[in-house]
């Protein structure tokens, strides 16, 4: 718990965190504007009943209006959380910390503890900014809020999950590469750039090799967090739990691995 509160402290004391919640903001603004969009389009079309909605359908549409703002918390978070490890290695503060506490394994699990307090943090805020503001543009459509319906509820509950299983890969991730700098562009390449190419690359294989190909593009991190949240798309999606799933390997693999190498690496 000690090192837990000195994580915060650590975090709080940086000018950081602010930074990442005034960025925050606007995109979560630019992703409900394009949902908001989708969704009108959609249901002025006629297509607002739920009842013979298929999968990628009106529910996921109003699953994906509900959680704006997912893809760029999401990207805030687990930078933010290779940070507070990659920053330690900066500021060359690392072998004061692990002499302070001789077991390394328990400063990692310190900055997993604060990785997840802040996707979570940021999850709440996401999440009382869509409950407030979704119904609004449901409205503009002549939609009901939907708020009745399972599925948006779970929606919400998974995208949380979501949320906390990036973190822990970002923490991972840091551990892994600890430079600063190349946590940073790594993840950010990866999540932003890797996840449109890889797209259009399974598109590409699916209409050129072998159709069901497609179905493989959830195996990349962030499109299978697009699983566990909206459900399958195309006919040759998977589960949403196997979205899930992936995410957990991903934070698994990289949280063991870095603690592991964390335990024999030497720190100057």
């Amino acid at each position: 718990m000690n090192l837990f509160r000195a994580e915060l402290l650590k975090l709080r004391t940086t000018s950081l965190w602010w930074i990442f919640a005034i960025i925050l903001v606007p995109l979560w603004g630019i992703a409900l504007a394009w949902n908001w969009f989708t969704v009108s389009l959609t249901f002025s079309e006629g297509g607002s009943n739920l009842a013979d909605a298929g999968l990628g359908g009106p529910e996921t549409l109003l699953s994906g209006i509900y959680t704006s703002g997912q893809y760029g918390g999401v990207l805030l978070v687990v930078l933010l959380s290779a940070i507070l490890v990659t920053s330690e290695f900066f500021h060359l503060t690392a072998t004061s910390t692990f002499l302070t506490t001789s077991r390394r394994e328990r400063v990692v699990l310190a900055k997993m503890a604060t990785a997840v307090t802040i996707a979570l943090a940021v999850w709440l805020l996401t999440t009382l900014l869509n409950l407030a503001a979704a119904p609004l543009a449901l409205s503009t459509v002549d939609e009901p809020s939907h708020l009745g319906e399972a599925f948006v509820w779970q929606a919400i509950g998974l995208n949380a999950l979501a949320f906390v299983l990036w973190a822990l890969l970002g923490v991972g991730a840091g551990v892994l590469i600890r430079s600063q700098i190349g946590a940073t562009i790594t993840l950010s390449v990866l999540y932003v750039v890797g996840t449109q190419i890889l797209t259009l690359i399974f598109t590409v294989l699916s209409q050129t090799v072998w159709e069901p190909l497609m179905g493989l593009r959830v195996l990349f991190p962030t499109l299978a967090s697009d699983l566990l949240i909206t459900g399958p798309v195309l006919p040759d999606d998977p589960s949403r739990w196997v979205g899930g799933l992936i995410l957990l390997a991903y934070a698994a693999v990289t949280a063991v691995l870095g603690t592991l190498i964390t335990r024999r690496r030497d720190v100057s």
